[in-house]
């Protein structure tokens, strides 16, 4: 459902769905059809009102934009440009995350705290104060991390 995401006489946020198909066709420069087959596909999904009609964002419309380079000057097919974005979100979450990590990573280290990690089988990292243990595994499946004291 497409609810209004600000107020006032800031601009909308980027990811605001507030054109309709045709005002997103227009802007584009693509046919309105073109639009609904990308969608269908999976290429570029905008947000949908109560009523089942699309809402583009400005977001949307540069993705849309970054599509026909693709497919217009790289000669990219549609499967090809689909792969290409999802692996850009990929790589999107993936960076977001090791800013997480590193802003945690800042966190604790400026709290002054030795922190030990551990290892599950499944390949999940939990921390460990000191001197806490976890439950054994098997030696062949155990990853151990030595630190030298200083």
């Amino acid at each position: 459902m497409v609810r209004s995401f600000w107020r006032g006489d800031t601009p909308p946020p980027e990811d605001a769905p507030i054109y309709a198909i045709s005002a997103a066709a227009q802007l584009a420069g693509i046919h309105a059809q073109t639009l609904r087959q990308y969608d269908r596909l999976g290429i570029v999904t905008p947000s949908r009102t109560q009523g089942g009609g699309r809402r583009y964002s400005v977001h949307d419309l540069k993705v849309l934009a970054e599509v026909q380079r693709l497919s217009q000057e790289e000669g990219v097919s549609l499967a090809g440009i689909r792969r290409i974005l999802e692996l850009e979100d990929q790589v999107d979450a993936l960076r977001s995350r090791v800013r997480e990590l590193a802003d945690e990573l800042q966190r604790e280290r400026d709290k002054g705290l030795r922190r030990v990690f551990a290892a599950s089988p499944d390949g999940q990292i939990t921390p460990l104060r000191p001197g806490e243990r976890v439950q054994p595994v098997r030696a062949e499946r155990a990853l151990v991390v030595w630190r030298k004291r200083s």
